[in-house]
């Protein structure tokens, strides 16, 4: 069976903490750069057939931008985008780069770069650079009680145009589930379902408020399990820096364990030529939802700056 789940650093590549590109096998649609950058270190972003999406994930960053084309003025242009303490901390500031773009990012601290292939037929009408701050981010509080998560949406549908991804972050604090009920979305089903690769990129730290010793290890886990459509199998603790491709099959949950929460960045992205994120639940498990009805959300969320940031 394929390998679709990495511990951080098993990526690593070309002073990249962890590269995910169609350089692995069975892997086609979407992308995902993790840097971290010491002071007056930088990481280039070469022009291509990607848009990007740049994320602080720890830290502010300089982004120094050029597009355009033999045919178009070649313009530079610069944006700082204004970052947090940690993935735990709100939403980043976030850059849009479309097909084309080269870019130089340089800063102090940990920043991911989501991609993903465009055809040369959307190519040819690039979407346009694009900035969102941090205050712009929507914020979603989703599920109830135990599967209460908060939801930054800088790269969905309907918060970016963008060609070909869906890209968003997930902050599940400790003891609570995420990505349940266990879904799937690898079947093109119109309406119904869409045909997407995803990416989980995950981080861990000592739930907010608490206090822990120095031998304190943060984890939390993720499971994947086959569907028609291929075998998948990941039953994996998970910290800082794993990642989990996820092409096919059902995935879910997500669970954050006591003491300790955890957050993933999503990238999703596939063949469909509409850009929509449909899914469907595993029939023995969707029941769940109804029983959030009349349940009161977890009171710790949503998770903010904190304060002195």
């Amino acid at each position: 069976m394929t390998q679709w789940f990495f511990r951080n650093g098993e990526l690593a590549r070309d002073g990249w903490q962890s590269v995910v590109d169609a350089s692995l096998e069975g892997w086609r649609h979407t992308g995902l750069r993790i840097a971290q950058l010491a002071y007056g270190d930088s990481a280039p972003l070469e022009s291509g057939d990607l848009e990007r999406l740049v994320i602080p994930l720890a830290g502010s960053f300089h982004v120094e931008y050029t597009t355009g084309t033999r045919t178009d003025a070649v313009e530079t242009n610069a944006v700082e985008l204004g970052g947090r303490r940690s993935v735990f901390d709100g939403p980043p500031d976030v850059l849009y780069l479309p097909v084309g773009a080269s870019a130089t990012v340089t800063g102090t601290g940990r920043v991911a770069v989501a991609e993903a292939p465009v055809s040369e037929k959307l190519a040819a009408e690039p979407h346009p650079v694009t900035y969102i701050s941090k205050g712009d981010v929507p914020v979603e509080l989703r599920g109830a009680g135990r599967s209460s998560r908060q939801v930054h949406n800088y790269g969905t549908p309907a918060a970016l145009a963008a060609s070909k991804f869906i890209v968003c972050e997930v902050i599940t604090p400790a003891e609570n589930w995420s990505s349940f009920p266990a879904h799937k979305h690898d079947t093109a089903v119109p309406g119904t379902e869409s045909r997407l690769e995803e990416i989980y990129y995950f981080e861990t730290a000592v739930s907010r408020g608490l206090a822990a010793p120095p031998e304190a290890d943060p984890f939390g886990l993720f499971a994947t399990y086959s569907s028609n459509a291929g075998d998948i199998d990941i039953n994996a603790i998970v910290r800082t820096g794993d990642i989990a491709l996820v092409p096919y099959g059902y995935h879910g949950p997500a669970a954050a364990a006591p003491g300790y929460d955890m957050y993933y960045l999503n990238v999703m992205a596939g063949p469909d030529t509409e850009r929509v994120w449909n899914i469907t639940d595993d029939p023995a498990h969707g029941w769940v939802r109804s029983s959030w009805e009349g349940q009161e959300f977890d009171s710790r969320l949503p998770y903010r700056e904190s304060e002195g940031q």
